[in-house]
């Protein structure tokens, strides 16, 4: 805590070092929030009102009071509290009490002095409110003719910090000196008094709809940037209507960028809480880490109006964002001393305003149009004439409807090579006239209504974005603070967001304008006409209003799932078709019936909600709950009925619980299904196999007694099956999966010859067939011994990002062609035009390539993976054979054109035991030579942190090639100047860019040849040529001959020549390495550094 010392009382205008009341100083705790009154009385002081309509009841913004402290010279350690005033619906009061320092109380040389605090909801139990509030804490002087002694603060209020003031307001001293006039010595007492000013709470229940007629937008964690922009645009009424008719009848409601922007307006428009927007950036398909990183406000305006433009095209809409948001100007090129000019008509939807050194908007636009004159080495080529001296500018031709204005806050700063924030003072008016920018004046005067300020609070790392709105354009504003929305005055919309160092603390350094939203004033009418129920097609207000009635809905089944149970009902009709183990696949079939009942119903409820749904009566229907047995198969069993247990006691289990119903056959004449007795009675279930066709068909179930044959069963076989009678039956059991046994005697009773016989148990037959040998799965113990072995595998185009592949299912015994094979008739392709590669095992992408001639099995590539984890196998289809791709070598390199531009990677396939020779030849069919400054020739060079470390030699090994670490390879054509090196008088030298530092190299690296004694001023120019680079430009640049990590800079103001020998190669005494001296060229990097997360820098995209 910092005391705060006094040679004079004098007003402070400035925010000074403050504290909350609670402190290290040895005292009883000022701060209780308990604590009463001692004495004095609490007055009202005038509430200002800088606005017509600001709220003047407890939800103000604004307000002043003050607080008669009695018996001031008996105050020893009590706290004084004043009663509360409410200011946002917040209790405020004034906190006094008396502090000593430097030392305990009872030390007689310490030093009495107030301590002066403002207080805010202090008795609350809630921990996850916040006020941010600026206040003046003032001691009145009784003198009317003197000012009072203040002090200002600001502050952000929340449960552990709901006090901030001065422990050492003023020495009592001069409190109680009767000259400087805060005392009372009649009265014994001192007026306190705060003017406060506080924002909208957050974390309370805060009414935005109640105070304000709007409601805010949730913030999903960075948000806050987009919400903004979503409220300036919903407040661009014309806009909003045409969004409203945009149609979206037909489009998928998780996808539709426009049908999730009707919904998030009509949401703002008449719901009463604030509006969430994940199903807005779901729509945008954001993932997850892209709503929750800030981005560009200006890149995403862009963004989202291009895709509404182009989602309303051939609409009875199209045209609006072009009709509302479209300017023009004029860019053209004037030579000074011949009749020449070139110009080029260009729109614009928003105007980037630089601030860098500008006072207000007016001269950043006088900058905007400002004329560059082109002369000396930059004059202009105009054509018949030759290069002329010409004057370069732009000016407007029209001014849109809505005129948006990105104010540059953020800029490249070439010393700290980082972007940065310009916080300098910036001012902007709230009418405004651009009539004097204008090439000719338009039919009506270019005259602005400010609407809209999207202001910034924060550095380039991050920050809070908040925005103001004029909604009528009427002077009556409203912020929008994500989730709450306040009333505020006019001052606080547009004053205090100019920016710049202020003496007024109701200004925050880092908070100012970064965008600036103006309505031409001849539009207002239009562009913000109130947007009523009749502009809403009925279409889309039944859609919005049954997707809302449906999540209130679900809502309701959430809070309420507790007291109920799913209950998933099968029938025969689920049963067929299934061509594996059991009678369906738990994990794949999802067609089951539903139903929902309460966990505390009987089975009897149970069974008369399902004769409604299935429309059979009770008596005609049975249930077969289905269990897991100990050998993991899922089958029907008997259900064991209990008086009075509920269904969930029946069914125990808390997950969803699966019953087979056995329904009476539409056919039978019978009044009921026929009993079944528990004890003697088993129930079996009948498949068929078909060795022709490899399938099963379900033949549906049989009560049999315990004590029956096989042979006994053979005529219902028979039938079922679909054979004469008498047919020759081959009869399996399928007790588990890979475990089919055939049943070889049909006389033994099936309680003797069948394992463990239960109900649900299966019997699989087949036609007893002499042919069966033919057959590639001649019987049914064939046929699941090979679906044992069959698997789904995903096959992934590894040159296309996030592709979600296609599924084949797929023996494990399969080898490497059956493999391949089966993928190539899936894609329609040759299966040697493919390559596969292993997934890998600890994260999502291609590993290792699988050569064609792996000789192990489709089951040896999943060894390592996970029993649930989805397997995984990438292909890419090639252009060579892969038996001619598995002899050649991939070889990565950048291909550099004659003008020192990156123009593209080269994929090369040289041969495998080639040089680099061949790697030059396979580079020669991809790449264009340029027709006069190329010798033809290519050489190959290799480049470790923008140096050129190596040029290969074209006898290289291929094989003696690595590009491990941060080495890479490029291709280029050897100029022609580089040809017919005089090696005793000549030399070519490595030349790079760097900054400051020899190890900050950057850029494109390059081969340079000198001659020994020529002046270096020949070799400078030589490099200004060849890079291109302007006289203004290149005079900032200097050069060094760098040897062995350090650097000799060239002298500037004498000439120099070149010595051949400086850039000889140089041994190393230490280890005898041997190192190439080269020229360094230092200059600012104009290329921004990027952050070392780049992922997190990712262009704005809506991908719908």
């Amino acid at each position: 805590m910092n005391d705060v010392k006094f040679d004079k009382l004098n007003n402070h205008s400035e925010v000074e070092d403050m504290d909350t009341a609670e402190d290290n100083i040895e005292l009883d705790r000022g701060g209780d929030v308990n604590a009463k009154p001692v004495n004095g009385d609490v007055e009202n002081g005038a509430t200002p009102k800088e606005d017509d309509g600001m709220d003047d009841d407890e939800s103000r913004a604004e307000a002043t009071f003050h607080y008669v402290v009695k018996n001031i010279s008996k105050m020893q350690k009590d706290t004084d509290l004043s009663p509360p005033h409410y200011i946002r619906n917040l209790p405020w009061k004034i906190m006094a009490m008396p502090r000593y320092s430097p030392q305990h109380s009872s030390d007689k040389h310490s030093q009495k002095s107030l301590g002066f605090f403002l207080q805010c909801n202090a008795e609350s139990d809630s921990s996850s409110w916040s006020c941010h509030a600026l206040a003046e804490l003032r001691i009145l002087n009784f003198r009317t003719d003197t000012e009072p002694f203040s002090r200002k603060i600001q502050h952000l209020f929340y449960s552990k910090e709901n006090d901030w003031g001065f422990s050492h307001f003023i020495m009592w001293s001069d409190l109680l000196d009767p000259d400087k006039g805060y005392y009372n010595a009649k009265e014994d007492s001192v007026t306190l008094e705060v003017h406060v000013v506080a924002d909208a709470p957050h974390g309370v229940s805060w009414d935005s709809k109640k105070h304000t007629g709007f409601v805010g937008l949730k913030n999903q964690g960075a948000t806050c940037y987009m919400n903004s922009l979503l409220q300036t645009l919903y407040f661009t009424n014309q806009l909003r209507k045409a969004v409203y008719l945009m149609p979206t009848e037909s489009d998928d409601s998780s996808k539709s960028v426009p049908l999730a922007l009707q919904r998030v307006y009509y949401e703002l428009q008449f719901m009463d809480k604030a509006v969430g927007t994940k199903k807005l950036t779901k729509s945008f398909g954001w993932e997850t880490l892209d709503s929750f990183m800030q981005h560009d406000v200006q890149e995403l305006c862009r963004v989202l109006l291009d895709n509404m433009e182009n989602k309303m095209k051939n609409t009875c809409v199209d045209g609006t964002i072009p009709r509302l948001f479209e300017g023009t100007t004029l860019s053209y090129i004037k030579c000074k001393h011949v009749d020449y000019m070139s110009s080029k008509t260009e729109a614009f939807y928003d105007i980037q305003l630089n601030i860098k050194g500008k006072k207000n908007i007016v001269e950043s636009f006088k900058d905007y149009i400002t004329k560059e004159t082109l002369d000396g080495d930059n004059k202009y080529d105009a054509g018949q004439y030759g290069l002329q001296e010409a004057e370069k500018g732009v000016i407007f031709l029209s001014f849109p409807p809505v005129l948006h204005l990105q104010l540059m806050r953020f800029q490249y700063d070439p010393i700290t090579d980082a972007n940065v924030k310009i916080n300098d003072r910036f001012e902007f008016p709230d009418v405004l006239n651009l009539d004097q920018f204008l090439q000719k004046p338009e039919k009506t005067p270019a005259n602005y209504i400010l609407h809209a300020v999207l202001v910034h609070s924060g550095d380039n790392h991050g920050g809070h974005y908040v925005v103001y709105i004029n909604p009528k354009g009427d002077g009556k504003w409203c912020k929008f603070d994500d989730d709450v929305v306040s009333r505020c005055t006019k001052a606080e919309a547009i004053d205090r967001n100019f920016g710049g160092n202020d003496d007024e603390i109701t200004v925050k350094h880092c908070t100012n304008a970064y965008m600036l939203v103006y309505i031409r004033e001849n539009s207002l009418d239009d562009v913000a006409s109130p947007v009523t129920e009749n502009d809403i097609p009925e279409s889309l207000v039944n859609r919005l209003q049954e997707e809302k009635r449906l999540e209130m809905q679900k809502r309701k089944e959430k809070v309420e799932a507790h007291l109920y149970m799913n209950i998933h009902v099968l029938t025969h009709d689920h049963f067929h078709g299934h061509q594996g183990n059991d009678l369906f696949d738990v994990d794949k079939s999802n067609n089951y019936r539903l139903f929902k009942i309460k966990k505390s119903a009987t089975l009897n409820d149970f069974l008369e909600m399902l004769s409604e749904n299935l429309k059979y009566p009770v008596e005609h229907l049975r249930i077969w709950p289905l269990t897991y047995r100990s050998n993991q198969t899922f089958r029907p069993t008997m259900l064991e009925v209990e008086a009075n247990k509920s269904i969930h006691d029946l069914a125990d289990t808390d997950g969803p619980w699966y019953v087979f119903v056995e329904t009476l056959s539409v056919e039978s004449t019978a009044r009921s299904l026929p009993p079944f007795d528990k004890e003697s009675d088993v129930l079996l279930f009948l498949k068929r196999y078909d060795p022709k066709t490899k399938s099963i068909s379900y033949c549906g179930h049989i009560y049999t007694p315990i004590t029956a044959t096989v042979g006994q069963l053979m005529p219902v076989l028979c039938e079922r099956g679909g054979f004469p009678q008498g047919t020759d039956l081959i009869v399996f059991e399928e007790v588990k999966p890979n475990l089919t046994e055939r049943i070889e005697d049909y006389d033994i009773p099936l309680e003797k010859i069948m394992d463990e016989l239960m109900d649900g148990d299966i019997l699989v037959f087949q036609k007893d067939d002499p042919e069966l040998h033919h057959y590639e799965l001649p019987t049914a113990k064939d046929y699941f011994k090979d679906l044992y072995y069959r698997i789904e595998v995903t096959f992934c185009d590894k040159t296309l990002p996030n592709d979600n592949g296609f599924t084949l299912e797929l023996s494990q015994r399969m080898n490497y062609d059956q493999v391949a094979n089966a993928v190539a008739q899936h894609l329609g392709t040759d299966p040697y035009l493919l390559q596969f590669f292993k997934a890998q095992g600890y994260r999502e992408g291609p590993g290792n390539p699988i050569r064609c001639t792996y000789e192990g099995s489709l089951k040896d590539l999943f060894t390592y993976f996970k029993q649930k984890s989805p397997r995984k196998i990438y292909y890419q289809p090639l252009s060579i054979r892969i038996s001619e791709l598995e002899n050649k070598r991939q070889f990565k390199c950048t291909w550099v054109n004659m003008k020192l531009k990156e123009e593209k990677e080269l994929v090369l396939y040289p041969d495998k035991n080639g040089s680099v020779a061949d790697l030059l030849t396979e580079a020669r069919k991809q790449v264009e030579l340029h027709p006069t400054e190329g010798s033809g020739k290519l050489r190959l060079m290799e480049i470790i942190s923008y140096k050129i470390f190596n040029i290969q030699r074209e006898d290289i090994q291929l094989e003696c090639l690595s590009t491990a670490g941060t080495k890479s390879f490029r291709v280029e054509e050897i100029p022609l100047e580089e040809q017919n090196i005089d090696t005793e008088e000549e030399l070519l030298i490595p030349c790079a860019h760097f900054q400051k530092e020899i190890f900050s190299t950057f850029g494109v690296p390059f081969m340079l040849r000198i001659r020994h004694g020529e002046a270096f001023s020949q070799v400078k120019e030589r490099i200004q040529k060849r890079l291109e680079i302007s006289e203004k430009e290149f005079e900032k640049w200097k050069f060094a001959i760098v040897v062995m990590g350090r650097q000799t800079y060239m002298p500037e103001d004498t000439e120099s020549y070149v010595n051949i020998q400086d850039f000889q190669l140089h041994t190393m005494q230490s280890s005898g390495m041997q190192a190439r001296p080269w020229l360094g060229l230092d200059h600012i990097n104009k290329t921004p550094k990027r952050s070392r997360y780049t992922y997190l820098e990712k262009a704005i995209k809506i991908h719908n």
